[in-house]
């Protein structure tokens, strides 16, 4: 228990540095009529691949699920991948700091292991879209710009 208090101690330390950035934001798009227990399975996933392979502290996470209606969401069955299914998951992660392209596939690889595990998404139904920005884009509360504060 020790070591995992430490770990996390360690995490947050890193995340919260006077270079720190303030960490994801993901907008999840699915088509409709998917259960409260598949949405569920689809947060976690995302978050446990956010925090196993992102580099993001376990106690940080923002996300939207919209599920739209048929004609909403309009994806290309084929295009640089596939074929996509009625299943296809856009992720429009907004992220507050740049990851290396090893960091990033190596996330993308874990997402869709989770995600085939539970709720059963098929590799070819992921898309994933990661974007950065600067600290001074990103406000918490109160209307003010995020800037580190040192304790």
């Amino acid at each position: 228990m020790r070591r995992y208090i430490g770990n996390v101690k360690s995490i947050a330390l890193r995340a919260h540095s006077t270079e720190a950035h303030p960490m994801p934001f993901t907008r999840i798009s699915l088509l409709k009529g998917k259960s409260p227990e598949y949405l569920k399975a689809l947060s976690d996933g995302l978050h446990r691949a956010l925090v196993e392979a992102f580099d993001v502290p376990p106690d940080d996470r923002f996300q939207a699920i919209r599920q739209h209606e048929p004609g909403e969401l309009v994806f290309d069955r084929r295009y640089l991948g596939g074929p996509r299914s009625d299943d296809f998951v856009l992720f429009e992660i907004t992220a507050g700091r740049p990851r290396t392209t090893p960091v990033k596939q190596a996330f993308y690889k874990r997402l869709v292991t989770l995600l085939a595990e539970t709720p059963g998404i098929r590799p070819e139904d992921v898309m994933v879209i990661i974007a950065t920005t600067s600290p001074e884009d990103w406000s918490f509360s109160g209307g003010d710009a995020w800037t580190f504060k040192a304790a």
